[in-house]
């Protein structure tokens, strides 16, 4: 299956220097689990192997796995790295939202 998710340039810089001070944890799994404010909240760990089901994308060195249930809710997004002045994050611009708070975490659809 080919996920129609993009990661950034950015987002791959920042998984690669977080993952290159992590012993064990050198995957970043990014989930979509019920809750927030909004009704639904990005997920974002660090994990050392991939599940069989994972869809995996890599950019520039980094992995980022998304589970085929999460993936539904993902379709068409990029995740992304932002750095500024307020703080530095990963963001997704997910197209299905319908809306979402202020943090960025949290969305509906």
């Amino acid at each position: 299956m080919t996920p129609n998710v993009v990661l950034t340039e950015s987002a791959a810089r920042r998984i690669t220097q977080i993952v290159a001070v992590e012993p064990a944890n050198k995957l970043l799994r990014v989930s979509v689990e019920g809750g927030g404010c909004s009704g639904f909240q990005y997920k974002f760990d660090l994990v050392s192997e991939k599940d069989t089901d994972d869809i995996v994308l890599e950019r520039d060195g980094a992995t980022v796995l998304i589970d085929p249930v999460s993936l539904g809710f993902l379709e068409g997004s990029e995740i992304d790295f932002v750095d500024e002045l307020i703080g530095a994050s990963f963001q997704i611009r997910n197209p299905n939202a319908t809306a979402s708070c202020g943090c960025g975490t949290s969305f509906s659809m």
